[in-house]
């Protein structure tokens, strides 16, 4: 039985190619904000690029900002979809919506690293995780100013002069800090995993 797949709508800036990518497992994706179809979807990717107070704001003038945490159903957040599931966020002092018990903190330039983190760095996964074992210490695509500390709901870690969680679980909601859709054929494998998830 083939899958519906909602893809939360907020002027994301990246939500396009989240939708080109779905195309490659011929999902017919519905891009939207209607809380219904959000609802009685099968999955939902919460994709996210942006600034969280702004992001947080549409969210709330839409009413989202209480239907996602009410989903029951497998949610992937992307981003700064993982920043947004947390509870507060360093980056204009951001009330989000909670779900992760998790503080997002901004990345201080040292040792000659800089802010943002970008370009390819390694994902370590925990020993329970969603994702397939052939994935073990690949390099995915990360562009972010903003971390998640480390906590009981990291399953993926990542170094960048300090380590933080790469991939988290909580329940039904799923979320990787870095980019799935410009990750190249191990992105598609991370998408793949999640939408093969039984719950």
């Amino acid at each position: 039985m083939k899958q519906t797949i909602a893809v939360i709508d907020y002027n994301a800036g990246n939500v396009q190619s989240v939708m080109f990518a779905l195309e490659k497992f011929e999902i017919d994706a519905i891009l939207t904000d209607d809380h219904k179809i959000i609802s009685t979807a099968d999955k939902v990717l919460f994709p996210g690029v942006g600034e969280a107070s702004t992001t947080m704001k549409f969210l709330k003038d839409r009413g989202l900002d209480t239907l996602i945490p009410s989903l029951q159903q497998p949610v992937l957040g992307i981003c700064l979809g993982l920043q947004l599931l947390c509870t507060h966020s360093e980056e204009n002092d951001t009330t989000c919506l909670g779900i992760l018990p998790v503080q997002v903190k901004r990345f201080i330039p040292h040792n000659g690293l800089k802010v943002p983190h970008m370009g390819w760095n390694q994902i370590h996964l925990t020993e329970n995780h969603w994702i397939s074992n052939e994935l073990k210490n690949q390099y995915v695509y990360f562009v972010h100013s903003y971390y998640a500390e480390l906590n009981e709901y990291a399953i993926g870690i990542t170094d960048y002069g300090i380590k933080f969680a790469s991939i988290i679980q909580k329940d039904n909601f799923y979320a990787t800090q870095f980019h799935l859709e410009k990750s190249g054929p191990i992105g598609l494998k991370i998408l793949e995993s999640f939408l093969n998830l039984k719950h």
